[in-house]
């Protein structure tokens, strides 16, 4: 039986048994419904939808949920057996705390009784999705943003820079737009995040961005429940906000500017592995324009450093920036658990949840 990978972030679950070179067969909300034991009709707060974030800014936060996530995962949609269960090889967030790693250890040896795990930084595998064991990335996820300088597979990690924003602030932020623009329209936030999905730009650069504020073509959408709500130069703010964060209202520099510092802060002999290799990942990477403006900002960097965007192999599935982690965590399980690199049930009972820190890096 394949290992099976999971890339489990703030938004979207990524899993599935480790076939490389195609995207993950299970994509689903990490968020949950509640459901009460005894249902009454007569209790009005039951019939309201209850939900629980299992993982808030890309750390697990409700360990209880998060056992309930991942028994629905492994047993109902994936098939194992109880009795019988498999490898395991989670994709770590950027920086995730020590105790978070020795407490998902324990769970899946303890809990889920699991015959091998292995887990490794979210930026190591998403390079090793688009070939590379050395370079940079840049991962908007919903709820944070990660920049991490990796060299020959290993996470430079005084040099890596984890911000506590996401597609869920930027979604925030075209609600507001949106809000101003649209008085008479109750806006659900669910439905402000398929329009983002659906319209949100990046202008060409700050000049155009300045020109679009001041003119720009309107389009009329029809919302589920029927109404209809006006989306010009909106769209354009989503965007610039990773370039402007005081658009976000942060005195923060641009998603470019804070990965030149990155880079900066790396011995200057790893400079060239570091600038020819910039993986972008996470869904907010694909909207229009993103790509192209963060190249340009790059070439125009005030320093000597100017990065340079990678494209992925050709052989790679479509929308690679999506799920780059979780192909980059199918191609390293099948080298892992053959070569017996992983942590085995004897390394667990022998030393703990600590082993983790000494076979997964």
């Amino acid at each position: 039986m394949e290992a099976v990978v999971v890339d489990a972030g703030s938004k979207l679950l990524k899993a599935g048994f480790a076939i490389p070179d195609q995207p993950p067969p299970l994509i689903i909300p990490t968020q949950m419904k509640c459901v009460p034991e005894e249902e009454s009709l007569d209790n009005t707060i039951l019939s309201k939808d209850i939900t629980v974030d299992p993982i808030v800014r890309g750390f697990i936060s409700d360990w209880d949920a998060m056992e309930d996530l991942l028994h629905h995962l492994l047993y109902s949609s994936l098939g194992w057996e109880i009795g019988n269960e498999g490898h395991i090889l989670f994709a770590d967030p950027l920086l995730t705390p020590k105790a978070v790693r020795e407490r998902l250890v324990q769970v899946m040896f303890e809990k889920f009784n699991v015959s091998g795990f292995y887990a490794t930084e979210q930026a190591v595998l998403s390079l090793y999705a688009a070939g590379r064991i050395s370079g940079c990335t840049v991962d908007i996820g919903h709820g944070k943003i990660d920049i991490a300088p990796v060299i020959e597979g290993a996470v430079h990690h005084i040099a890596s820079r984890r911000f506590e924003i996401g597609g869920a602030d930027l979604t925030k932020l075209l609600a507001q737009e949106l809000g101003k623009s649209n008085p008479l329209v109750n806006l659900q936030i669910q439905d402000v995040e398929k329009l983002k999905e659906q319209y949100a730009s990046c202008a060409e650069d700050e000049l155009a961005y300045g020109k679009i504020q001041q003119s720009c073509p309107n389009e009329q959408h029809i919302l589920p429940d029927g109404q209809v709500i006006t989306i010009g130069k909106e769209k354009y703010a989503v965007g610039e906000s990773l370039f402007q964060p005081s658009i976000l209202g942060l005195e923060a520099h641009g998603i470019v500017e804070q990965l030149v510092r990155c880079i900066s802060a790396v011995s200057s002999e790893n400079h060239r592995q570091l600038l020819e290799s910039t993986v972008l990942c996470g869904a907010t990477t694909s909207m229009t324009g993103f790509e192209s403006r963060f190249q340009k900002e790059a070439n125009m960097s005030t320093s000597a450093i100017h990065p340079s965007v990678v494209k992925p192999p050709e052989y790679m599935p479509e929308n690679l920036a999506q799920y780059s982690a979780w192909v980059g965590g199918a191609i390293l399980a099948k080298v892992v658990f053959p070569q017996n690199q992983h942590v085995t049930k004897a390394d667990y009972d022998e030393h703990g949840p600590a082993v983790v820190h000494r076979k997964c890096f």
